[in-house]
């Protein structure tokens, strides 16, 4: 995004000489640094320039790294569905599994990627060659170290990570929650909606947060201050391009060094926190549609989150959502907290996620609407992802489908488990 950044030390000038102190005596000269653009589209968008202690090019080895089952099912026949994932994980896993190996494909397709993980263990070093991450704190804390700097994210918390980015994720284990990240990979860069921005990319007035709640990382981070060994030989886990399902592969390689070794950087390219609780949410006398509640978009999809907010005021306002066919797009809402009013009775609660497929109507299930007549604020928070292609579920989604959401609008009458019909539950 283009909000300029500089941290730690960096010469007056781009592409001029950067030098290490000089060791002996008068006239001595220290090595050069190694200057590395990290930039998006080529050379014609935001990019940052850092400043390296080691060839950044440099490696010792490379080995294939299996990324996990990635494999997709497409909802056919077309059914919206309720996918628990709270059940994804056992309590005896959650302290061997780490975000970027241990993460379960939920839903996917060419744009985007929604995986989740219950994490208690230290992930790898770690780049998405492909694509931007989002990852959405739901529950406990961890301490995200990147090459830019690091950050301490928890409950609540966004983290915007471009790709290419080396970084490892510590989760605090001495909590009472596990941490629990969703995962939004893209294929394509993840920004701010661009109605939100200027031409030169200040954030307007009527968007529902700004710079100001943007947390960008403080400092440098080399490797002696994470106590290691700056000559340390590290393995980078790799996730790129190639023929594995999706179209993607992974491979991890060995550098011949830590790969905390950036004494400076500046631009407009770096990963950045942003914590819901901190979005200002746009409400009217009768419902507004969901675009209002848009954090971020990337290439054919967009994020969302629905957060605590004042309801509409008309006297004869129907607070909860009109039925609603998504001609364009999937929806697919997660739900962290509070009492979603437009669900009760469905069985959806904490963790669930709803997927309401293109080509079918949805809306609030029978007896919700009525029963919002009143009411003045809602105590819920989700984050919703749209795509504007089919998403297909993975292997975690098919996991913890619940096989009945799609007949909680006719009282369990279908043909589905309930009924003693077919469960359209995938896996």
């Amino acid at each position: 995004m283009a909000h300029y950044q500089q941290q730690g030390d960096i010469p007056p000038k781009r592409h001029t000489q950067h030098r290490r102190p000089a060791e002996g005596g008068e006239g001595a000269k220290g090595e050069l640094y190694y200057e590395e653009l990290m930039g998006e589209e080529g050379f014609s968008s935001d990019s940052s320039l850092l400043y390296h202690r080691n060839i950044p090019s440099t490696i010792a080895g490379a080995r294939e790294w299996e990324v996990g089952d990635l494999s997709t099912t497409p909802n056919h026949p077309l059914v919206p569905r309720h996918l628990k994932l709270h059940d994804l994980f056992t309590a005896e896993e959650v302290a061997t599994t780490d975000v970027v190996t241990g993460r379960r494909l939920v839903l996917g397709n060419g744009d985007v990627r929604i995986s989740y993980a219950v994490a208690g263990a230290t992930s790898p070093w770690y780049r998405n060659g492909i694509g931007d991450e989002c990852v959405y704190v739901e529950r406990g804390a961890a301490r995200v170290e990147t090459v830019f700097g690091a950050f301490d994210v928890a409950e609540g918390d966004y983290l915007v990570i471009p790709r290419a980015t080396t970084h490892r994720w510590i989760p605090v284990t001495d909590g009472e929650e596990p941490l629990r990240a969703y995962c939004i990979e893209a294929n394509s860069h993840i920004a701010p909606p661009k109605r939100y921005l200027s031409k030169y990319g200040q954030f307007l007035e009527h968007a529902p947060y700004c710079e100001r709640d943007l947390r960008p990382p403080v400092g440098t981070l080399l490797a002696e201050d994470v106590g290691a060994d700056p000559a340390e030989e590290t393995e980078v886990f790799i996730k790129h391009r190639g023929n594995g399902p999706g179209g993607i592969v992974g491979t991890v390689h060995t550098l011949p060094f830590h790969p905390l070794d950036v004494v400076g950087w500046d631009g407009c390219l770096y990963p950045y926190a942003f914590n819901l609780r901190d979005f200002e949410p746009i409400t009217g006398r009768v419902h507004q549609p969901p675009p209002v509640h848009q954090v971020f978009e990337g290439w054919n999809f967009v994020i969302c989150n629905f957060v605590p907010r004042k309801v509409d005021y008309h006297p004869l306002a129907v607070p909860v959502p009109y039925y609603h066919s998504n001609v364009d797009s999937d929806e697919i809402m997660f739900y962290v907290d509070g009492d979603y009013e437009a669900r009760k009775g469905s069985g959806i609660g904490r963790g669930s996620i709803s997927v309401h497929p293109g080509g079918h109507a949805h809306g609030p299930q029978p007896g919700a609407s009525e029963a919002s007549l009143g009411v003045e604020y809602f105590d819920e928070t989700a984050v919703m992802v749209d795509t504007f292609r089919p998403l297909e579920l993975g292997e975690g989604g098919r996991a913890v489908d619940d096989g009945k959401y799609a007949w909680s609008w006719s009282g369990g009458r279908g043909s589905g488990p309930e009924s003693g019909g077919g469960d359209f539950s995938i896996g």
